[in-house]
């Protein structure tokens, strides 16, 4: 993507020197929430980190979500929560769930906190019934359309951010939703509009398998960018409907080359299973459970029949993307559901020996993008282009790394690339950390701060290590 098709977006494309903000957290009388178990874990936490700029890092990243994205209110009664990504004033399904995901083991010990988590979930809610094709949505429906989707040829509803149909996105809701079931126990948000979007969930799923035609969904874009907009009157690339979901778009945005893409499919037959349990649990409905086991055992059987390839380097793996047809893209990028994320989603065990290929595949020069610079090295994607690394890459590889020596390095490519601010960005040049996107990226700076509870928890020595 051009530097001036990210700054149409509202996201600055480069930085020659560090950014002027978001170099601290707020004042505290200007945070959006404040949680006092996430604040009593910061200070037990950066107790325990030796390097006194990680545990800065950790300070300002935790919690950044909560200090300046969230906007708590009530809608009918019930909490409801508007959560932005960062430098864009709009909420994405994906982002949004991801953002607040690493606080729900604290909703126990903080009830506002669990009230502001299930005022995102209401949100989606109401988002998916407005329209379940749609990745991105505003504050009310009288607010103006993001600028660059004003002319976008699809059918856009008032509220509506941004309509890619990307099959993540209606997992991570299903994703948000079963943790906070899971961590809490609370099943008041799981009312009757929850049940029907998530009826209308497995309906779109259904949908986009286009058995009997492309379905309801078109889209296309006036853009020199040829991945935003798709081919063929606004369907994508044409694919074989052998039972796996058709995603136009990744969770990067961009559009995808082959429509049947893998890592979403398997991220969907997770969300599917963890769907039926809740139907069976809280509503008691076999019917729909077994729905949704149904469709996500067909999705199971499509992706393990043309999900598959044969690396000549890595043997056996999953491919990026396939069409049934007998192509496929090779390739991983560093948005998640992507090859690499995998393990971390928990779509697969981090030992299974096809994540192994796969991840070992994504983190090698067989992927176009995974670049090497002297700053660092991890996987980029097309969004920004070329020698950009994503810190999130580095944060899934950590996450699913065996081994203590390749965290601890991932520790240090991600303390010594922040240009000096202290917080995660959405990419920074492979030789250059001063070159970077977006400086407010709310997604990447909440990772990294579940990234250091992890390795508190399951390593806690390596936060004893200096990473200068």
């Amino acid at each position: 993507m051009s530097a001036a098709s990210l700054t149409d977006r509202g996201v600055l494309a480069e930085f020659d020197q560090p950014a002027a903000v978001l170099h601290e957290r707020p004042a505290i009388a200007d945070r959006r929430f404040r949680s006092p178990a996430i604040e009593d874990t910061i200070a037990q936490v950066k107790a325990q980190i030796a390097d006194p700029q990680l545990g800065i890092m950790f300070e300002n990243c935790l919690p950044n979500t909560l200090d300046t994205t969230v906007s708590p209110d009530i809608f009918d009664g019930k909490p409801d929560t508007f959560v932005i990504t960062g430098d864009i004033d709009a909420m994405w399904l994906r982002d949004s769930s991801a953002q607040v995901w690493p606080y729900l083991p604290f909703c126990k010990q903080d009830p506002r906190l669990a009230d502001l988590i299930e005022g995102v979930i209401r949100r989606q809610t109401r988002c998916i019934a407005l329209d379940p094709y749609a990745n991105a949505f505003l504050r009310g429906p009288g607010d103006p359309p993001l600028s660059w989707s004003v002319h976008d040829s699809t059918d856009m509803k008032p509220g509506v951010g941004e309509r890619k149909w990307e099959v993540d996105s209606l997992c991570y809701t299903i994703r948000l939703a079963h943790g906070y079931w899971q961590a809490t126990g609370n099943e008041k948000p799981f009312d009757a509009p929850w049940k029907q979007s998530a009826q209308l969930i497995v309906k779109t799923f259904r949908e986009q398998q286009r058995k009997s035609g492309h379905g309801p969904y078109h889209f296309q874009r006036a853009s020199e960018v040829p991945t935003d907009t798709l081919m063929l009157s606004g369907y994508g690339n044409p694919a074989v409907p052998v039972g796996m979901i058709y995603s136009m778009f990744r969770p990067s945005d961009d559009a995808c080359i082959y429509p049947l893409f893998v890592p979403a499919n398997l991220f969907a037959v997770l969300s599917l299973h963890r769907l039926a349990s809740m139907a069976d649990q809280i509503y008691h409905d076999a019917a729909f459970a077994q729905e949704c086991h149904e469709l996500a055992a067909e999705v199971s059987a499509a992706i393990e029949r043309y999900g598959k390839t044969s690396h000549p380097e890595h043997g056996l793996m999953w491919a990026y993307e396939v069409d049934g047809y007998g192509g496929l893209a090779l390739m991983d990028d560093a948005n998640a559901p992507g090859l690499a994320s995998l393990a971390y989603l928990e779509c697969v065990d981090k030992d299974d020996p096809l994540y192994k290929a796969s991840r070992r595949f994504a983190l090698s020069k067989a992927n176009p993008y995974f670049f090497q610079g002297s700053a660092a090295e991890g996987i980029g994607g097309p969004h920004v282009g070329l020698d950009y690394i994503w810190p999130m890459s580095i944060m899934f590889r950590a996450f699913s790394s065996t081994s203590d020596a390749e965290t601890l390095q991932c520790l240090r490519w991600l303390r010594n690339t922040t240009a000096g601010t202290n917080f995660m960005h959405e990419s920074f040049y492979k030789d250059d950390p001063t070159k970077f996107t977006r400086p407010w990226f709310a997604w990447a700076n909440g990772l990294f701060g579940e990234l250091i509870l992890h390795v508190y928890k399951t390593a806690p020595s390596l936060l004893r290590e200096s990473f200068a």
